[in-house]
């Protein structure tokens, strides 16, 4: 019933906001397109076939399918030993799965929204993040704690959390975040065999969105090393960093971009944790320049951390001040124009980028 009430509320938002949503799709010459929802529901499939330790638990992944349908049709291919339907009680089915997975077994934990994971904090971090430390390497916890992040729309400051930040500031997990379908496929996979706890941070959003996958992705061995970002859109004047849903506003911000003659190098980070530091500060070598784009909070964010490396690593590189674009420092306003206002838009990419190749005013001088 919680997700049915969830569905209604949002209804009629992603009505209005899939249009645009629509429009930051990156295609190519791929045989097949395929959604993100059916990238991660093909993964969780291929990998329970292939290792029977690998069980799903969260509330209503059964028989209602999951919340957004991502573990449709398992149930009844798997029965109800490996797709467990959990009461709302996160703190009590996360502790069940940490246990599980030191006995050896697989756990995918789905958290409805990772708002909720708030409620099993202690677990993801205390039990299952430190325990293989703790236990001199005695202790392997293979578990995925997978769901919604980020901002939806029209659910208030107390479901439009990004915890990127959060979990990736915690030795001990890996923090990966997919835009597109392929990273979907690939990083949820290469979640499911890593030995470690890995959180894997979604957005509903994408959930619909189609992209483009080869021949090659769709095999039922692929997936994608954990701590290696993508270079999206190659280019020489300013790197762009971003993941998730900010990737393909990155994307589309370097469309506009180019007509004024700007050539934007996008990255997609992919994994938050591990950070790939290399690929990040070689391009920032490369342009000279380096704007980040999240959704969470600016304070201690992800950008903040990929500020310090370049600064650490390429400062004698930087031709102009680095650009950070985040959302509001405020909780996420439930009125849909404030909402808007308080999570990035492309615009707002544009005219960072403008300001870093000195196209605009800066801000400083407008103060």
């Amino acid at each position: 019933m919680l997700a049915i009430s969830r569905q209604r509320i949002l209804g009629q938002c992603f009505q209005k906001i899939r249009p645009a949503v629509s429009e930051l799709r990156s295609y190519s010459s791929a045989a097949k397109q395929i959604t993100v929802r059916e990238a991660l529901n093909s993964s969780l499939d291929e990998e329970m076939s292939a290792d029977p330790k690998v069980f799903l638990m969260g509330e209503e992944v059964g028989e209602y399918q999951g919340a957004y349908k991502i573990t449709k049709g398992l149930l009844e291919k798997y029965g109800p030993e490996r797709v467990l339907d959990t009461p709302i009680t996160e703190a009590g089915f996360t502790g069940i799965g940490v246990g599980a997975a030191y006995y050896g077994l697989k756990p995918v934990v789905e958290f409805m929204t990772f708002n909720f994971s708030m409620q099993a904090i202690d677990h993801i971090i205390n039990s299952a993040a430190k325990s293989n430390y703790m236990s001199a390497g005695q202790i392997s916890v293979p578990i995925v704690f997978r769901g919604p992040n980020g901002a939806a729309a029209g659910v208030g400051a107390q479901h439009s959390q990004c915890y990127a930040a959060w979990y990736a500031s915690c030795p001990g997990l890996k923090v990966l975040s997919p835009y597109n379908s392929e990273d979907a496929r690939g990083l949820l996979k290469a979640a499911i065999r890593d030995p470690d706890p890995v959180v894997f941070l979604e957005n509903e959003l994408l959930y619909g969105e189609s992209f483009p996958v080869s021949d090659e992705v769709l095999d039922s061995s692929f997936s994608l090393p954990i701590g290696k970002a993508k270079i999206e859109r190659e280019g020489n004047d300013v790197t762009i960093t971003a993941f998730s849903k900010m990737v393909g506003y990155a994307l589309k911000a370097a469309e506009i971009l180019e007509k004024d003659g700007i050539n934007a190098e996008v990255i997609n980070l992919r994994s938050i944790r591990p950070l790939d530091r290399s690929t990040i500060n070689a391009s920032v070598r490369k342009t000279n320049r380096l704007i980040t784009v999240e959704e969470g909070f600016p304070q201690h964010g992800v950008g903040a951390e990929i500020c310090s490396s370049v600064v650490e690593e390429s400062f004698a590189y930087l031709d102009a001040p680095v650009e950070r674009i985040a959302g509001a420092d405020v909780p996420m306003p439930y009125a849909a124009n404030l909402e808007r206002m308080a999570v990035p838009q492309v615009e707002d990419i544009v005219r960072a980028a403008k300001r870093a190749c000195y196209r605009s005013v800066p801000l400083a001088a407008t103060a």
